[in-house]
C-alpha cells in the first residue's frame, strides 16, 4: 500500500466526520482529494464523490435518526425532488469543462458560507425544535433547484442543503444537519447515474474511500448532538469559506495563485479591522470583551 493512498484513506476519514457532524462538506473535501491526492481528472473525482457522498450520507442517517434529528418527510420529497434535477445536472455536466465545473463549485461554496455565517436575521425562535414539516411547495422548488446545481457540479449538496434547510426552512441546525443527509444520499446516487453515462471510475480507490468515510460518518454522528447550535453553524460556514477558497485558488493561473491568496488574507484582514472599528455589534470586538471580563485567578 503506498504512501499516496494511505493518505488518501486517512483523508476520507475525515469526509466522513464532516458529514456526520456537519450534514455536508463530503464533497467539498472529496473532490479536492480525488484530484490533488490521488490523482483523478475532474469528471472522474466528481462521479467518484458522487458514490462516496451517497454511500456514506445513508449510513450516517440513521445514526441522526435514533436521536430524533431527522425530519423524513421534508427531506424524502425534497430528496425525491433533487434526485430529478441531479440526475439532469449529470447529464449536463458531463460535457462542460472540468475546470468551469471546479470554479463553479468553488464559486457556490464562498457564496453558501457568507450565508451561513451571517445566519438568520430574524426569528429569535428559530433554534427552537420545529415540530412541524415545511411547506410541500417550498420543498420541491427548493429541492429541484439544490438538485440542478448540485448534481451539474458534482456535489452531494450538504453545502447548499443545510443552509436551505436551516435559513430558508427555518429548522434548527442539527436538524437541518439529520435531514439534509436524506436528501444528500438521494441526489448523490441521481447524479452518479447521471455520470456513469459519459464516465469511468476505479472502483478500487473509490470503495476504499467510501470504506473510511464510513468510520468517520459514525463518530461524526454521534458527536453532531453534542455541539451547540450556534458553533455548529459557524464550524460550516469557516469550513466551506476555507475550502472554497482553497478550490478557487487551486484553480488559478500558477503565477497567480500567491497574488490571490495574499489578497484573500488582505481582504480577511481587512473586513475584521472595519468590523472591529465600525461596527458595534461586531462579534471579535464581543468576544474580546467577555474575554477582558473573566477574572483572572489569584
Amino acid at each position: 500500500m503506498t504512501v499516496t493512498l494511505l493518505l488518501v484513506l486517512a483523508l476520507s476519514v475525515v469526509i466522513g466526520l464532516s458529514l456526520g457532524v456537519l450534514g455536508g462538506g463530503g464533497s467539498i473535501l472529496t473532490v479536492p482529494i480525488l484530484v490533488y491526492v490521488a490523482g483523478f481528472e475532474a469528471k472522474e473525482a466528481i462521479a467518484a464523490s458522487l458514490f462516496v457522498v451517497g454511500v456514506t450520507s445513508a449510513v450516517s442517517v440513521f445514526s441522526h435518526a435514533r436521536g430524533g434529528r431527522v425530519m423524513w418527510r421534508t427531506g424524502l420529497i425534497f430528496g425525491a425532488a433533487g434526485m430529478a434535477g441531479a440526475f439532469v445536472g449529470g447529464l449536463l455536466g458531463g460535457h462542460i469543462p472540468g475546470q468551469i465545473l471546479l470554479v463553479a463549485f468553488a464559486v457556490m461554496m464562498v457564496a453558501t458560507s457568507v450565508a451561513m455565517l451571517r445566519g438568520r436575521k430574524k426569528k429569535s425562535d428559530a433554534d427552537a425544535p420545529v415540530k412541524h414539516e415545511l411547506p410541500l411547495g417550498r420543498v420541491l422548488l427548493d429541492g429541484a433547484v439544490v438538485g440542478l446545481v448540485t448534481g451539474l457540479v458534482g456535489a452531494g449538496g450538504g453545502f447548499l442543503v443545510v443552509p436551505a434547510l436551516a435559513l430558508l426552512g427555518g429548522l434548527p441546525m442539527s436538524i437541518a444537519v439529520g435531514t439534509s443527509l436524506v436528501v444528500i444520499a438521494m441526489k448523490s446516487f441521481a447524479g452518479l447515474a447521471g455520470y456513469l453515462t459519459t464516465v469511468q471510475l476505479d472502483w478500487g480507490i473509490t470503495l476504499g474511500v467510501t470504506a473510511a468515510a464510513i468510520v468517520g460518518t459514525v463518530i461524526g454522528s454521534r458527536l453532531a448532538g453534542r455541539i451547540p447550535e450556534a458553533a455548529l453553524r459557524k464550524a460550516f460556514g469557516w469550513f466551506v469559506l476555507a475550502m472554497g477558497t482553497f478550490v478557487l485558488i487551486q484553480q488559478a493561473p500558477a503565477d497567480l495563485r500567491w497574488f490571490i491568496a495574499a489578497g484573500v488574507a488582505a481582504l480577511t484582514a481587512t473586513t475584521a479591522g472595519i468590523c472591529w472599528f465600525f461596527i458595534s455589534s461586531c462579534p471579535l470586538r464581543n468576544r474580546a470583551g467577555r474575554r477582558s471580563k473573566v477574572p483572572s485567578p489569584a
